[in-house]
């Protein structure tokens, strides 16, 4: 059985697979990493793990965890199921490499918009020769709402993920009205953009904030969100590791 583990800016994420079918998830907050992996291979007998690290792990706690599990850690150099041909490929987030082998994975042979919508919303697309082009990186709805109350004098801080009003009424409300709206209309402005160019475009939605988009964007899209892992898994598998 294979374990996949994505480090976030705030948690993390793992998932269970044996083989291509998906067992069992978890999330967990950063500081909790070791104790709750050592659950996991109590429970499963994992023989192979992969990591995606955003967010920086200890040196000291990468090698217990490479200790206790055969661990892969994704980098520019691991092997990949497309073809890289961003400018930089060295500086391409570990986070949108997994993405892009989950998608590309899931749907071969296809024009693939990859959104991410969380702390920053990421636009990766991957064509249908399987040849990485590169994206976008936008900041995301909570990132938005912590600038506006950082960067000024009085606006506060809002967390809300519900329009109440196209017109805000007040304050909190021309906030809300202002990054939700903004955030929906940036995205669809996005989709229409890639569809317009590239011809029978498939539009994937991921992220911690995919519930709310997947209701408010008018593209026919598909929402998975377990991509990263599922292409923490793919990465694997690719590299031989069954």
């Amino acid at each position: 059985m294979n374990l996949t583990i994505d480090v976030g800016n705030t948690r993390v994420k793992i998932a269970v697979f044996e083989r291509n079918n998906l067992v069992e998830t978890m999330f967990f907050d950063k500081k909790k990493i070791i104790s709750e992996i050592q659950k996991i291979l109590k429970k499963y007998l994992i023989s192979n793990g992969i990591i995606s690290n955003v967010a920086t792990i200890s040196e000291n706690k990468m090698e217990k965890l490479q200790k206790i599990v055969n661990l892969q850690v994704v980098s520019s150099k691991i092997k990949v199921p497309f073809i890289n041909l961003y400018k930089t490929p060295l500086t391409l987030g570990v986070d949108r490499i997994a993405l892009v082998s989950g998608a590309v994975k899931q749907f071969p042979n296809k024009n693939v918009l990859i959104i991410d919508a969380g702390t920053c919303i990421t636009f990766d697309f991957v064509n249908a020769k399987s040849e990485y082009l590169g994206g976008a990186i936008s900041p995301g709805i909570h990132l938005r709402y912590k600038a506006l109350n950082y960067f000024t004098a009085n606006l506060p801080l809002i967390d809300a993920l519900e329009i109440e009003n196209f017109v805000g009424k007040d304050t909190k409300e021309s906030i809300i009205s202002g990054v939700l709206n903004g955030v929906v209309k940036e995205i669809d402005g996005v989709i229409t953009d890639y569809d317009n160019k590239y011809m029978d475009l498939t539009v994937l939605l991921t992220g911690g904030d995919t519930n709310f988009l997947s209701k408010q964007l008018k593209s026919s899209i598909f929402a998975n969100q377990n991509l990263l892992l599922q292409g923490l898994n793919e990465i694997l598998i690719f590299n031989g590791y069954k």
